[in-house]
């Protein structure tokens, strides 16, 4: 053992250093060693569960992004059936309203035909109610006598319908 102590060595130290090593490394072992891996393993449980977590929530993401853009190509093409029924509607509405101002038109037009008739009608009976008396004073001029004005009017009455009866034939 001499060789030990030339080189500075305490064999009895040094074995109770290798004692107390071993003892100290024992007593980490089981008191520090143990519970600090149990924490480790706990800690990459929780991180591997975090990560799960955030997988999960980013598939659950996509989801609902995926489900956000049908909706919104729904509501798009909802939006484009309502506007096309709209032009549809609008359209409709125009071709009724041309057909009531057409309606209205004719309404008008038959209206004034009818006051335009019944205008002339008046004026036909008056001009021959002139020209009977214009036939009978000119008559009267002619035979320079007083003629009986009712068998006269008759009398051209007669004649104007006999007339207007040969133009229609």
């Amino acid at each position: 053992m001499g060789g030990f102590s030339s080189l500075g060595i305490n064999l009895p130290l040094l074995v109770a250093f290798l004692i107390n090593f071993a003892v100290l490394f024992i007593l980490l072992k089981i008191f520090l060693y143990k519970p600090i891996l149990k924490m480790l393993d706990e800690r990459a449980k929780k991180t591997q569960e975090g990560m799960e977590l955030a997988e999960a929530t980013k598939k659950e993401y996509e989801q609902a992004k995926a489900e956000v853009q049908r909706q919104i190509e729904k509501g798009r093409q909802e939006g484009q059936t309502i506007v096309a029924q709209a032009v549809q509607a609008g359209e409709r509405l125009k071709g009724e309203s041309r057909e009531e101002a057409v309606k209205q038109a004719q309404t008008i037009i038959d209206r004034t035909r009818a006051e335009l008739a019944t205008e002339r009608d008046q004026l036909v009976g008056r001009l021959r109610k002139e020209f009977v008396d214009i036939s009978i004073a000119a008559a009267e001029k002619v035979i320079k006598e007083t003629l009986d004005k009712e068998k006269h009017k008759r009398l051209i009455e007669e004649t104007l319908q006999q007339s207007t009866a040969l133009k229609k034939s």
